[in-house]
């Protein structure tokens, strides 16, 4: 019986589901895990960078980006969904900004991108994006966050997350590890750590991507030379 909607987007089941969006989250369980984690003066993203091909240049694709001075963001499912909601994103900022002359918050650009992630839920000629995003930021208020979005267009903040196809794995490692009191070097450890639970073969500072948001700094996605640095502190 359910065969029959699950070709459609704007179809309720009999059982009450949109089938395409169970779809769109099985994209992102196929993905490369990502983490982020929230510490007491920061937040960390983090996740696989597995290439296709070792003649592919590595330095040409980066998964965790920059959306604004203050925000960063990560993805696990399709690529070529995440550079949209990127570029829409970094637009919805720069209106903000614009018109408030002030960074916009963070929980204002989560919101923001949940409504168009929502949008493609509920238009005939669409689909909705295959992916989910974790969006870590620092506001003006002096305090760090972190928040996950998912292809329905939900959202949720979260004080550590999970998401790819290693997510339970992870997430039971994370509520071992998490603690409130965590500080953002710890949080870096912790988020490596994370990821080489499930990780397959050698871990190098080529094949993760870490980045960071603090008081200080803003987001900043970290060099390779730093990467190995942790790496080795963790090894």
């Amino acid at each position: 019986m359910s065969e029959r909607y699950s070709f459609s987007l704007t179809t309720f089941s009999p059982s009450g589901k949109l089938v395409q969006i169970e779809y769109a989250l099985h994209a992102v369980a196929a993905g490369n895990t990502s983490i982020g984690i929230k510490a007491i003066d920061g937040a960390v993203i983090a996740t696989e960078k597995k290439m296709p091909s070792i003649l592919v240049d590595e330095s040409s694709l980066y998964k965790v980006v920059k959306l604004t001075e203050t925000i960063g963001m990560v993805y696990s499912g399709m690529g070529p969904d995440s550079r949209v909601l990127m570029s829409e994103g970094r637009k919805l900022a720069q209106k903000y900004f614009r018109v408030y002359q002030e960074p916009i918050p963070t929980l204002q650009l989560v919101r923001q991108l949940a409504s168009v992630m929502q949008e493609y839920t509920q238009r005939g000629g669409v689909r909705p994006f295959g992916v989910s995003l974790l969006i870590c930021g620092f506001d003006l208020a002096g305090k760090p966050s972190l928040f996950q979005v998912d292809p329905s267009g939900s959202y949720f903040a979260w004080k550590a997350s999970a998401i790819g196809k290693n997510m339970v794995n992870a997430k039971t490692f994370l509520e071992k590890r998490f603690s409130e009191e965590l500080e953002l070097e710890d949080a870096i450890h912790t988020a490596i750590l994370t990821l080489k639970e499930g990780f397959e073969g050698q871990m190098t500072e080529t094949n993760i991507e870490i980045g960071i948001v603090d008081k200080e700094g803003g987001f900043r996605r970290l060099e390779p030379a730093e990467v190995k640095d942790y790496l080795a502190s963790v090894a």
